[in-house]
Formats: structure tokens, sequence, C-alpha cells
């Protein structure tokens, strides 16, 4: 009998589900788009229905796809979209609401307030900067303005996590309700010293333990999934991650210092820092990265909130692109930005900046401003952000960066890796699976199962499919980042 591992990765956008088998070929692949609800400006949600449903239609498509018989699966491993959050109610098993998704910024001023009076205390106990990017605040929000939420807390019904405790709640049946060390880190609930729910910071914000999934390693058994409920599926969760440590663990950077930068939704670089922590004095998050049989990882973390989120805006909002794939040909056809700069601060600004309240930006238009101009300025934007976050990087690991590992939908883009290449100097190495997230995942799954003891014995796995040079002068390179940096501070000064 054939023995086949899925990857499952759900992300903010969409869930892309990679069945394996047991030479880390892959088979087949899944995927189910997840609608975006923006209630308020500075709001977005998810129905945690439609994003189960995501799971099992991207699911049953590689089953079908792969012509796999269900009962020859006999692992899973879970990625998901990080710092979201969602209410349910143990006896129904439905939402009490939406989910809070990661972008969402109604939480600023609340993250502001509680910067001044405990920011010292939370960034001790967490390693993260008070921000409403992370689940905690987003999560005292749910309780405080949900229906019923207060009712069936006293009742003992009321369970809330980030997106891997409600999925491993629906894969298993309702039997498990439980959480990663990666994951956990992201709420800024979690003390990094016990890496546990830190009580003094729960009765700061007034979040009850009880309503929490329990913290356990990355890779370990987190319940078997239901047959009945998941595609045939009877098969234990033997991995469980963050999705940016996913792609980490996917792009095989084992070793401290390697660097691997995700490029979807957003855009996330993580370097792995080894087994101590990496504080960070100018805005980056030093976060776990994986514990594996009790021995944890850590890296830094920077990230982007709006990368490809932008080309769906030129898709959807401006509708001056039918589909992604158009912009690389149209970047090219423009020869250059034009002296267009475009800062998609759709929801504020992340790492170096933590400004909440930055709004998107173009710059430079004039009269002879085409679209391409703007689908180039809009494709540069990413890159520029990434550049960034690697130099802060460097700067705060006092490690230089020789390459960067890269993967996600943009990789495909062949003028903006080339663009990213040319600025940040460096060689950037593009793997054969890009699906990172979802290979991570599946990794994760492999060694809770037994099959690998560390995840260095992965290391063979990982095969490089295109490597971009850098070919840019050092002047062209200075004179783009001096404008654009121009850009970003008129995009922090709107409102002023």
């Amino acid at each position: 009998m054939k023995r086949y591992i899925l990857g499952v990765d759900q992300g903010t956008t969409g869930v892309a589900v990679l069945l394996f088998d047991e030479q880390w070929r892959q088979v087949a692949r899944g995927y189910a788009e997840i609608r975006q609800i923006y209630p308020q400006n500075g709001w977005v949600e998810h129905d945690a229905e439609d994003l189960w449903e995501a799971v099992c239609s991207a699911t049953a498509q590689a089953i079908e796809l792969g012509a796999v018989d269900p009962r020859e699966i006999v692992g899973v491993g879970l990625d998901h979209e990080g710092e979201s959050v969602v209410l349910w109610d143990a006896e129904t098993g439905k939402p009490l609401g939406n989910t809070l998704v990661w972008q969402d910024r109604r939480t600023a001023a609340a993250a502001e307030a509680l910067e001044a009076e405990h920011g010292a205390l939370f960034r001790e106990r967490t390693g993260l900067a008070v921000d409403s990017y992370f689940s905690a605040l987003k999560l005292q929000w749910l309780l405080n303005n949900t229906p019923n939420a207060r009712e069936l807390m006293a009742s003992g019904r009321l369970r809330a996590g980030t997106m891997d405790a409600w999925l491993v709640w629906k894969l298993t049946g309702g039997a498990r309700h439980i959480t990663d060390v990666s994951t956990a880190s992201r709420t800024m609930l979690m003390n990094v010293k016990t890496e546990d729910w830190d009580d003094d910071l729960l009765q700061i914000l007034g979040i009850p333990r009880q309503i929490l999934p329990t913290v356990c390693d990355s890779t370990s058994l987190f319940g078997n999934t239901v047959p009945e409920a998941f595609c045939g599926i009877a098969a234990p969760i033997g991995g469980v991650l963050a999705d940016q440590q996913a792609a980490l663990l996917g792009q095989a950077c084992f070793t401290p210092g390697s660097v691997k930068t995700t490029y979807g939704t957003g855009c996330f670089l993580l370097m792995n820092t080894g087994d101590t922590p990496t504080p960070s004095k100018h805005g980056l998050i030093s976060t776990t990265a994986w514990r594996i049989g009790g021995r944890t990882t850590y890296a830094l973390d920077g990230g982007v909130y709006i990368a490809g989120a932008a080309t769906g805006w030129l898709r959807d909002g401006l509708k001056i692109i039918r589909s992604a794939s158009e912009t690389e040909e149209m970047a090219l056809r423009a020869g250059s930005n034009g002296g267009v700069y475009f800062v998609p601060a759709f929801t504020g600004l992340a790492a170096p900046y933590w400004d909440s309240y930055a709004r998107g930006t173009m710059l430079g238009i004039t009269g002879g401003t085409t679209r391409e101009h703007i689908v180039r300025a809009t494709l540069e934007a990413t890159a520029y952000q990434v550049y960034d976050l690697t130099k802060l990087m460097e700067q705060e690991s006092q490690t230089p960066i020789q390459v960067m590992r890269c993967d996600g939908g943009a990789v495909a883009n062949r003028f903006l890796m080339q663009f990213q290449a040319d600025l940040l100097g460096i060689p950037l190495h593009i793997p054969t699976i890009t699906d990172t997230t979802a290979l991570g995942a599946a990794f994760a799954a492999a060694i809770g199962l037994g099959w690998y003891s560390s995840p260095e014995e992965l290391t063979p796995f990982w095969q490089l499919s295109h490597c971009y040079e850098p070919h840019m002068s050092a002047d062209e390179r200075d004179s783009l980042l001096h404008d654009w940096h121009r850009a970003v501070e008129r995009a922090r000064n709107w409102a002023k």
C-alpha cells in the first residue's frame, strides 16, 4: 500500500493542499479561495465556516487529481495564517461570529493604550511589540463585543483560538483544542521563557485561560482526523505551525543565519537564529520558529502587510489588470516606474515603522503616467519593503545575508524576482516546490509521525529551481531607494 502525507496550507486568501509521496514528490495540488470581508475601513474578517469548507474542498480536489485513495493518506500537517482569531461554541461547534484576520486594525487605539501602560511588561514576557497585528487584542475585542460570549464562557462552552485551533477542532470532530508553540508565540499572550500562556498578561486583558487551547510541540500528535468530516481521511495530525514558520521549515532553513522570504498576500522574512532568541531594538519580532522534541528553535521575523494584496487591488479595486499573471509583461513594457512610487499601506506599515495610521499613497503621477507605470510601481513596492526589512535584519542579527530563499505565488513573476535581487545585491534562490508552507507543514507531520528524528534529515529534499543574480548598478539602486524612502515618509504623514 502506498503512503502519502497531506500538507494543508491555510492562507489569508486561499487554502492550498499538497499531496506528497514518501520520496517527497508532489503528487497533486488542490486550491480553494477564501472570501474576504471588509465591514469597515481597516477591518478585515473571514467566515470561519467558509474557511473550513475551503480546506475540505482543496483536499478533495488534491485527492481527485492525484487519484489517491484517502485511506492511503497516513499523516496530515497543517499551517495557517497566524494571528487571526475566532470564538466558537464547544457544544454546537459553530463560530459565534466572524474571524478577526491578522490584517485587522480595529484595535490600534487599544494597542496604543496598552503600550503606554504595560508595554514593557508585554515585551519582556512575550518578545513582541504591543500591536493590533497580534492575536491578544483581537481576542479581547471579540470577548467584549460578541453577543453571548460571556454567557458561554461562564457555562464552560466557549472556545477561542487561532485558525490552527479552529481547524484541528474541526478535523478531529471536536476532540482536541490545541495549538503549537510557534503559533502561541504570535498571540502576545505566551511567555517566551515558560512557553505557555502567561497568567499576568491574561489577567490584564481579561482573557480566561480555560477558553484557550493547550500549547504543545510543533511536531506531536494533535489528534486524528475524522473520516466522516474530512474527505474520508482517518490519519494522525503530526505537525502544526504558523504559516511563516512552516515556510522556514519547508525552505530547509535549519542553520542559524539562513533566511527565507514568502511572497503572498503579505510578505514575510524569517531568519533562523538557532536556540537563542534575538531581541530586536528596531521593530523586528523575536519569535519561536518551532519546538521539536522539547527543543526550541527561534527566528527573527519581519513582515510586510500588503504585497500580493496590492496586485489584487489593481485587479479588483482599480480594475486595470485582469489577472496577476499580466503584471510581469506590463512592468517590463513600462521600461521604468516613470517616477511613480506606491506605498501600499492599506492597513498601516509593519516593521521597521509599526505605524498603524499610515495609509496607501501613490506619488509622482503626471500626465504621462500609464497603467503600466502603476503596475510596475506596485511590484517594486514589495521589493522595496523587503529591502528595508533585510537591511534591518542584518543589523539586528549582526549577520550578513549572503543568499535569500524565496517562495510564494509571486516568485513566478520574473520581473519582481530580478528587481528584488538587484535591490538586495545578493542571489535569490527559488525552490522546485514553491508552496513551501504546505511542504513545511508536511515535513513537520513526518517528524511528528517519527519518520525523521530531526529537521536536518530533510535537507536533501530541498531542490533549487532557479537562481536570480543581481545586475543593477549601485548608483541606480541608491537613487531608487532614496525616492522610495521619501514616499514612505509622505505615507506616514498623510493625516498630519
